[in-house]
């Protein structure tokens, strides 16, 4: 698991993302280069990161479920993930 510090970071880089959203449209629109340099380096989405929901993990993240391969396996296994089964052959 990632620590809750890197958990925290990461959902305050998501708020100020959404914040400033709107602004930086514009300025890259209109092509005001020195305006968008004056926002918080946070407010970039390049700077957010995937992470599992549940654990925080960075690695294996699987973007149509939204977790870490590793729960992906735990939930499959437990059968909390519908419409999936563990296959072998």
């Amino acid at each position: 698991m990632a620590k809750e510090s890197i958990k925290a970071r990461q959902k305050k880089r998501e708020k100020i993302v959404l914040k400033y959203a709107k602004i930086r449209k514009k300025l890259k629109l209109s092509n005001n280069y020195k305006l968008l340099q004056q926002l918080p380096r946070n407010a970039s989405p390049v700077r957010l990161r995937n992470r599992c929901s549940i654990t925080g993990r960075c690695r294996g993240y699987m973007r149509k479920f939204g977790i870490s391969r590793i729960m992906f396996r735990n939930l499959v296994a437990q059968g909390l993930i519908p419409g999936v089964k563990k296959v072998s052959w």
